[in-house]
């Protein structure tokens, strides 16, 4: 397995800096955020270390020239929107910059793009599904032909009041994954897995590798910590009762999350995504949340 992070991180800084760092600190690989240009939509979103849209013959070599020079590999290429967007405007827009973010991944020998699958957070699942297949039929034979491996993540993205009430992204549960997979199984779609998201579902962790590691095509490393106090006020129903923390700080066991993956025979990346709010007050903080998450994870890869 290789250590790596996200690059939404480190925002202001372009890919050469990420990528020196990322060497001078220890790490193998590094996630490269592809958003559209612009300003972001929410927090971690719109960051933009690579330009697909602009990417010439002269910059794909110069990033393979970097990823060489430093050492230190792309573990993916990865843009979360929701591409099942109630919007059919959005949904269009969402669909035109993933194909060209796996046409980046093809030109620079990447592999994996990483993204959501989405929802209409107004309807259930089952009411999705018809939008589902339209949507990523062509995608995931976009992907196919391109060679590329899709990375879905398995947030639910339900965090704030406009995501209320079914958050957007399906793919959320082992029941939602088997669907997936059945619908779509010739290994081009597979998960980005995140135990932090299945933490507060209460979903078995390493039951879920178990089941499941067969389709982990890139892995994020993040904790999240149940406030018990809070969940006692709120209910399960309600929003703020869990937060995102760094690997080690929160309530996954990743004695058992590591010894799972390595039964799967996982050989991939293991990117640690950085969300604690506790390591964000400065860029020192961040650097500093990405050093201590590589001590603590360097215990479970050699």
């Amino acid at each position: 397995m290789k250590l790596g992070f996200v690059s939404a991180i480190l925002p202001e800084w372009n890919l050469t800096q990420i990528m020196e760092f990322a060497a001078q600190t220890g790490f193998d690989c590094v996630e490269i955020m592809c958003w559209p240009v612009g300003k972001a939509n929410r927090r971690y979103a719109g960051v933009t270390h690579i330009d697909v849209t602009n990417l010439t013959e002269n910059a794909v070599g110069e990033i393979r020239e970097l990823v060489r020079r430093t050492g230190v590999s792309i573990s993916g290429l990865g843009y979360y929107p929701n591409p099942l967007d109630p919007d059919p405007e959005h949904r269009k827009m969402v669909s035109d910059h993933l194909k060209a973010v796996i046409v980046a991944a093809k030109r620079l020998h990447v592999g994996i793009v990483n993204t959501f699958i989405g929802r209409d957070w107004h309807k259930t699942i089952e009411d999705n599904w018809p939008l589902l297949k339209e949507v990523w039929t062509p995608l995931v034979g976009f992907a196919t032909e391109n060679q590329i491996k899709i990375g879905i993540e398995n947030c639910p993205m339900i965090f704030s009041k406009d995501e209320w009430p079914g958050g957007k992204n399906l793919a959320v549960s082992p029941k939602v994954w088997r669907q997936l997979f059945a619908e779509y199984p010739n290994g081009h779609l597979g998960l980005n897995f995140d135990p932090s998201h299945l933490v507060f579902q209460h979903i078995d962790i390493p039951r879920a590798i178990r089941e499941f590691g067969k389709h982990f095509v890139h892995v994020h490393a993040k904790d999240t910590r149940i406030d018990v106090d809070a969940l006692y006020e709120r209910g399960s129903m309600g929003l703020g009762w869990h937060t995102p923390k760094l690997p080690g700080l929160g309530d996954v066991n990743w004695s058992q999350f590591f010894s799972a993956l390595t039964d799967t025979g996982y050989s991939g990346s293991v990117c640690i995504e950085v969300e604690d709010r506790a390591y964000e007050k400065s860029l020192e903080d961040r650097q500093r949340a990405l050093r201590q998450s590589l001590l603590f994870l360097k215990q479970f890869v050699g």
